[in-house]
């Protein structure tokens, strides 16, 4: 569809959406550049407050994946005219409390009578031109390191089945309500040659889209991968997001699966996270340091030379 519409060039547009990284980046002056995304989705957890400090926490993630600095958010709000304005006031504090955290100013919002409930924001951050993480520059020899461990998409399933645990779920929410501020400038203190947040088209698809930005071939162990607690299970149960086998189907011819992983495994490996960790294409020799600083994060996988299929799972 983009392919149809007119586009309007400036020099000044370092990041479009031609490798569909995870924001745009534009040019102010030789020292100073906006980073802008915007990012939205209907309840994924019962309490109000909590999906909305969820949303925020998901829409600032894209800022902090290209390496910039939050700055102002506005508001994104879908609510049905007879809602119970209670659970209105309740999505916004969530979604203002995780704002304060990352000390991000809301100016403003826009709102919209809608049957179906839909909370986000659209965020502006600041970036130096020079220290840009794009998913456009994963180079041969990298170590791949993902910080958080799947499966969020899995457990809302469950949630929604009514068969999560409260101790899963908990877990589940404490993941997406992480910012990614501590990964992203553990990523600017090493030499990172790639870095994007993993969300809505899960780690392939993810992995993907840097893969193809970068001209590599991304290879994944599928045993160093870490999930979260239950997924596993209910993946083995049935509890798949819809947005899990979109994923499925569109990813999948642009993977090599040498000795394919268990099918709960592979369940996770398309699974659609929301507010997930970052995939950081690092230099080999800053494994270490960039661990020093991310005790959590773990080595998944390496970049090759591009072979057939972009994406090699092992």
């Amino acid at each position: 569809m983009l392919a149809r519409v007119p586009r309007v060039t400036d020099e000044n547009v370092l990041v479009g959406y031609d490798t569909a990284d995870d924001a745009g980046v534009y040019r102010l002056t030789p020292e100073c550049a906006l980073v802008q995304t915007v990012d939205f989705f209907t309840p994924i957890v019962d309490d109000p407050f909590t999906y909305g400090a969820i949303a925020a926490a998901n829409a600032l993630s894209d800022v902090y994946a290209m390496g910039g600095t939050p700055v102002s958010a506005l508001s994104l709000v879908a609510y049905p005219e007879k809602g119970d304005l209670d659970d209105l006031v309740d999505i916004l504090r969530g979604g203002s409390e995780k704002m304060r955290e990352a000390r991000c100013a809301i100016v403003g919002g826009h709102s919209v009578g809608d049957d179906e409930i839909k909370f986000g924001y659209a965020v502006t951050g600041t970036i130096d031109p020079g220290r840009i993480l794009r998913n456009s520059g994963a180079a041969p020899g990298d170590a791949l390191v993902l910080t958080k461990s799947l499966g969020t998409g899995i457990i809302s399933t469950a949630l929604k089945r009514g068969v999560a645990t409260p101790e899963h779920l908990e877990a589940s929410i404490a993941s997406m309500l992480e910012l990614n501020r501590d990964a992203a400038a553990a990523a600017l203190a090493v030499e990172t040659h790639g870095c994007t947040d993993v969300t809505g088209f899960g780690l392939l698809g993810h992995a993907r889209e840097m893969a193809l930005a970068s001209g590599v071939t991304l290879e994944i162990e599928t045993a160093a991968l870490e999930f979260l607690p239950g997924a596993l299970e209910y993946s083995r149960q049935g509890a798949i997001p819809g947005g899990l086998r979109k994923n499925r189907e569109f990813v999948c011819p642009c993977v090599e699966a040498v000795n394919p992983p268990a099918p709960e495994v592979e369940n996770l490996l398309y699974d659609p996270q929301t507010s997930g960790g970052l995939l950081i294409s690092v230099a080999a020799a800053d494994v270490s340091a960039l661990a020093a600083r991310l005790p959590r994060a773990r080595v998944i996988g390496r970049v090759l030379e591009r072979s057939d299929k972009p994406v090699r799972i092992v």
